[in-house]
């Protein structure tokens, strides 16, 4: 069964595969001229701007296919990160939602009483 688009602009990508596809020929050409693999280099070679492929990341069919690219693109950046420490790279994964903050939580807090357990000895 056809799905009918209930208004709005019709769907830049009819199937997943065709998305794949394009998605497959950037990271080939990317390989091909070693240039970086970048999120917004993926947006850019299939013609279309990372809030609408965040959108099709929501949409049913094309989950896997972005989250696929999304896992490349940010395999990208953490082996260019082991390779050579740069801080864009460390920003760049920040939006993947990686952190570099390290929470220490020692108790007495509103959110985490502090606990003490005391043992008799007889």
């Amino acid at each position: 069964m056809e799905k009918v688009n209930k208004g709005g602009r019709p769907p830049k990508y009819k199937t997943p595969e065709e998305l794949e596809q394009l998605i497959d020929g950037y990271f080939a050409e990317c390989e091909a001229t070693g240039e970086p693999i970048t999120l917004t280099g993926l947006c850019m070679a299939i013609g279309t701007t990372r809030d609408t492929l965040i959108t099709y990341g929501k949409k049913d069919e094309f989950v896997d296919t972005i989250k696929k690219a999304r896992n490349k693109v940010e395999n990208s950046y953490e082996l260019r990160l082991i390779n050579r420490g740069n801080a864009g790279d460390i920003f760049a994964l920040k939006q993947f939602g990686w952190s570099d903050r390290q929470d220490v939580n020692i108790g007495g807090q509103k959110d985490a009483p502090f606990e003490v357990n005391i043992k008799v000895v007889d």
